[in-house]
């Protein structure tokens, strides 16, 4: 594992500090407490795993999954469904195999979600690391609501060392985003990356406007790969999933960035809303710098989550 990795990983670790305590523990508490593995003893965990924030929808195949696999296993013990309990949910937050596709093709990337959540700043991150990998990178600034976010997103590009188009405070989103698709094509950019305003959910014009950039996306550059990724805050447990059917309902979610996982108790929340939208998380961030941003894996995720050490889970 490399220095960056293993920094990471730490950071997660420390990061889910909070969640471990409201989650591990109590389910820990079950696995030594019983001494039968019967319906209290599943109705116990189902419990901590809701409580946990992990979700119903989760929670139930979680369970569902451990009482098959106990059977067929013919485990007697409680305290030996920790292992699979640990398996399953990491099956259950497994990325899928095409999940980084667009970071090899010529794609667009919208980036979207509500006010404050870490939508800028993940725009500039997710530049910076494309362009470490040698990607030719072009951002648009389309959050043209929030008077700053222009000025935001240019500290972000020159930091990167990417170009950006747009910015100017009042100026039509969609117009942007037009614009910079033909920059995009003339400056033969692999990535452009889309920065859109802090849409409240509640907000029907807000919306109409998503849909109007994403048609002029898909008229302008048909062939691109499309991802419209949703930057959700991990310390907002099950708001946050409210948000993604919202924003679900009017863009195709094909992946989300769980932005603020050092210290919040709801980390579980990213086992949630997995199960629940059937959109993977693909990047998780612990903090400020342009390494907090990493892509997510479930092995790792789950391994600090539970506090087993990287080598014993090889």
């Amino acid at each position: 594992m490399s220095e960056e990795k293993k920094g990471f990983f730490a950071r997660l670790k420390s990061g889910l500090q909070k969640t471990r305590d409201n989650i591990v523990r109590g389910i820990d508490s079950v696995f030594n407490g019983f001494s039968a593995i019967d319906e209290d003893f599943y109705e116990e965990l189902e419990e901590i795993l809701i409580m946990g924030d992990i979700g119903v929808n989760a929670t139930t195949q979680i369970v569902e999954r451990l009482k098959a696999q106990v059977k067929e296993q013919r485990i007697k013990e409680p305290f030996e469904c920790k292992k699979l309990l640990i398996e399953s949910i990491k099956e259950q937050m497994q990325v899928g195999e095409t999940a980084y596709d667009f970071e090899k093709e010529q794609s667009v990337i919208m980036v979207i979600g509500v006010n404050g959540v870490g939508k800028t700043t993940s725009v500039g991150k997710l530049a910076g690391k494309l362009k470490e990998n040698g990607r030719r990178v072009l951002i648009a600034a389309a959050d043209t609501f929030r008077a700053a976010a222009g000025g935001q997103l240019k500290e972000w590009a020159d930091r990167a060392g990417v170009d950006m188009i747009g910015g100017s405070e009042g100026s039509d989103p969609a117009s942007v985003v037009f614009d910079a698709v033909s920059a995009a094509k003339a400056r033969r950019a692999d990535v452009l990356l889309i920065d859109t305003a802090g849409r409240l959910h509640n907000k029907k014009n807000l919306m109409e406007e998503l849909k109007k950039m994403n048609r002029i996306i898909d008229r302008e550059y048909p062939d691109a790969h499309r991802e419209n990724l949703i930057v959700l805050d991990g310390t907002t447990g099950q708001n946050a999933l409210a948000q993604a059917r919202e924003f679900g309902s009017v863009a195709e979610l094909t992946g989300i960035i769980l932005t603020k996982m050092d210290g919040t108790a709801k980390g579980g929340i990213a086992v949630a809303i997995q199960s629940e939208l059937n959109v993977p998380v693909k990047y998780i961030g612990v903090g400020e710098t342009i390494e907090d941003l990493q892509k997510f894996n479930a092995e790792e995720f789950v391994n600090a989550l539970f506090d087993i050490p990287e080598s014993a889970s090889r």
